[in-house]
């Protein structure tokens, strides 16, 4: 009788649980909601509209959006924050990137107001508006120290609902991240995209974490990250931040990041090596407290510095004039720098030119001149083809060194890549004194005076071009053609002189490559990346081949197609293009000098990305009818970039086009513009492609 009551009770007991359990979670998903919308309620008065007309429809960009390497801009409203009674919003810069004739913005319980822009914020992408209203309401800024991961977020934006009176559009998530963007950003999962740019990151009190934005780590220009909306990483500007530079703003001053002037030797490994100074720019804040190459940065502002990401993310969030305490070490000694300035600009750096093509594969010590370039510091020093450089030196004694003496600090040269480092470190300007092997054998020394980049291209480039080519086979009496040679294949299934299709294993990733049928692993070949068009993933393979065959057989290089996930390229994607080049590299004899991103269109705009995403592989970037868009990076003396970029006299595009080769050439870049005439977005003709090619084969030029 007992056990036959057991039964009912616990039954009982189990639905008075879970019961209990059930309204409890739907006490706390209703208490939830209702904190949800009354934090929004509280931040409705300082939620903005804005709206802009005129400008571009087309922002060149690196990789954003969902279409490809473009953004087409739209033409609905967007979002903005006041943060000051007297008419101030601050915003995305995204949404002025197509440069709009004219703004607008619409405050709740005013009516819509031309605005105008007042300052910049360049390291945080943010822009300061003016409207002429006074009295408005302002938001509380979270705490910065409060701050921590898992916190509820409300990301608010005003473009859906055309009735300004209305709450704003909330897309929910939590913190998840902090310190992001080299410690400019926190991160949230709650979506983030155009409608909601220059929007608050609010708390469920209603409190302002920070400014919503586009932001990417490899990148800082107006449409960085954007290739990431809704995708559940979004980045807000700290308000507590923004509220601390907003009297710099209001003054109308552009605010820029605050930099050293250095750059590591390691740049490609930023979490591991210490931080050895590689390079210093000229007059920087680095040269200027006495900085040198070769030194490790041990602390700032008494904070350890165990490698170059430590670095980024304490110097990431300081602007033009702040200060900070630097500590290195220098041949095992300590050395207090002291505290200095940083400075929101550093004079680009500039390769220095020779002027000479070396002779590649070369197995002899020294360098064997291949070509010399006209009017160039090795013709007047009276360089020529077939000489051999032995040794370099400063043009005269070393201090301390007796008259006479200045021979005896000639450094000899191993190879291609020692010339190249040397020089690099003379800079442009500085003299050098080399030890020349003549083609009679003789030995001679002339002074040379380095010149800055130049966009000459050689007027032919000579063959042979490599020291371990294999020879020609020879045609046998009687026989019409000569046999085909045997590969020395990178891999057992390879047909050399035919298109491939691989996958990559780890990626499950198709791409083709086309090997010429003179490939041998005795001879390093250069690679050009084909990035192509929209929805020609692959289709375009055989018609590459073509095109480019008889070049890539006479002058050693593999064509690669990588195929973008969708029909047209993201942003995204450029990691996986990496993976697929270093699966290439493992298989054949690769010239890294010789590497070429090449598209056209919005392949041409990946091309770009491609280029400043994978400085440590890529070394040209070849683009025809494709812009720029976004500020490129700094030169980086270790990671030598070029381009070619090619437009039609009647492409649309053409002053976007230009503007990026501008851009390019203020930066010091090494730049080749072409001009089709009569022609619009085709590819190229057969002139421009002749300079092409030539320029891909003289990448290694010193």
């Amino acid at each position: 009788m007992t056990n036959r009551c057991v039964m009912p009770v616990a039954v009982l007991a189990w639905f008075w649980v879970n019961g209990a359990h059930t309204l409890f979670a739907a006490d706390i998903n209703a208490a939830t909601e209702q904190a949800m919308k009354s934090a929004a309620r509280v931040a409705a008065p300082w939620v903005v509209k804005i709206e802009t007309s005129g400008g571009s429809e087309f922002i060149p960009g690196p990789g954003g959006g969902r279409g490809g390497p473009g953004i087409r801009k739209g033409v609905g409203p967007t979002t903005g924050l006041v943060v000051a009674a007297d008419g101030y919003i601050i915003t995305s810069a995204f949404n002025f990137a197509n440069k709009p004739t004219d703004i607008f913005a619409s405050v709740p319980g005013h009516p819509r107001m031309v605005a105008k822009i007042i300052a910049n914020d360049t390291t945080r992408m943010l822009t300061l508006l003016k409207v002429d209203l006074q009295g408005l309401a302002t938001p509380t800024a979270f705490p910065k120290k409060e701050m921590r991961v898992g916190q509820w977020s409300l990301a608010l934006g005003r473009a859906i609902d055309p009735d300004i009176a209305d709450v704003p559009s909330i897309s929910i998530g939590i913190i998840s991240a902090l310190g992001r963007i080299w410690g400019k950003a926190v991160q949230t999962d709650a979506k983030v995209s155009p409608t909601n740019y220059g929007g608050p990151l609010i708390s469920v009190d209603g409190r302002v974490f920070g400014v919503l934005v586009p932001a990417s780590p490899q990148g800082d220009g107006e449409t960085a990250g954007v290739e990431w909306y809704d995708s559940g990483i979004g980045f807000a500007i700290p308000l507590e931040d923004v509220l601390a530079v907003l009297p710099r703003l209001k003054n109308g001053q552009t605010l820029q990041r605050g930099l050293l002037g250095i750059t590591p030797q390691q740049a490609e490994d930023k979490y591991n090596l210490p931080i050895v100074v590689g390079t210093v720019a000229v007059d920087s804040v680095a040269e200027k407290a006495g900085i040198k190459p070769g030194d490790t940065i041990v602390s700032l502002d008494g904070k350890p510095m165990p490698h170059f990401s430590a670095l980024q993310h304490h110097l990431g969030p300081k602007y033009d004039g702040d200060r900070v305490a630097i500590v290195v070490e220098r041949d095992g000694k300590r050395i207090d720098i002291g505290t200095v300035t940083l400075s929101g600009i550093v004079k680009a750096y500039e390769a220095p030119f020779l002027g000479i093509l070396p002779m590649r594969d070369d197995t002899e010590t020294g360098v064997e001149v291949r070509y010399v370039y006209p009017n160039s510091a090795a013709e007047r020093a009276k360089i020529v083809a077939g000489d051999r450089i032995l040794k370099i030196g400063p043009p005269g004694a070393l201090p301390g060194v007796p008259a006479g003496a200045g021979a005896a600090t000639m450094q000899p040269v191993k190879d291609r890549e020692q010339l190249i480092a040397i020089i690099s470190k003379i800079g442009v300007g500085g003299s050098a004194k080399l030890e020349l092997k003549r083609s009679d054998g003789k030995s001679e020394t002339v002074t040379v005076k380095l010149t800055g980049p130049t966009d000459a291209i050689a007027a032919a480039v000579p063959l042979p071009s490599s020291r371990k080519k294999s020879p020609a086979p020879k045609v046998e009496p009687g026989k019409e053609k000569a046999p085909e040679p045997k590969p020395n294949a990178a891999e057992s299934d390879q047909k050399f002189g035919t298109v491939v299709t691989k996958t990559h294993g780890a990626l499950g990733r198709e791409y083709w490559v086309y090997a010429p049928p003179s490939y041998d692993k005795a001879t390093a070949h250069g690679v050009i990346v084909w990035l192509h068009t929209t929805g020609k993933g692959g289709k375009d393979a055989r018609d590459m081949a073509d095109f480019w065959g008889d070049f890539c057989d006479r002058h050693h290089f593999i064509l690669v197609g990588p195929k973008s996930r969708n029909d047209s390229w993201v942003a995204s994607e450029a990691e996986e293009i990496v993976q697929l080049l270093n699966d290439v590299f493992s298989q054949y004899t690769i010239d890294r000098r010789r590497v070429i991103a090449h598209g056209m269109g919005v392949g041409g705009q990946m091309a770009y990305y491609l280029g400043f995403h994978a400085r440590d592989l890529i070394r040209g970037v070849a683009t025809s009818g494709a812009a720029l868009g976004n500020s490129p990076k700094d030169t980086v003396p270790n990671q030598p970039l070029a381009f070619f970029i090619v437009a039609g006299d009647k492409d649309p595009n053409l002053p976007a086009i230009m503007d990026g080769k501008a851009k390019l050439q203020e930066k010091k870049y090494p730049v080749i513009f072409r001009t089709i005439k009569d022609f619009g977005k085709e590819y190229l003709t057969l002139t421009v492609m002749e300079e092409l090619q030539r320029w891909m084969d003289s990448l290694d030029k010193i």
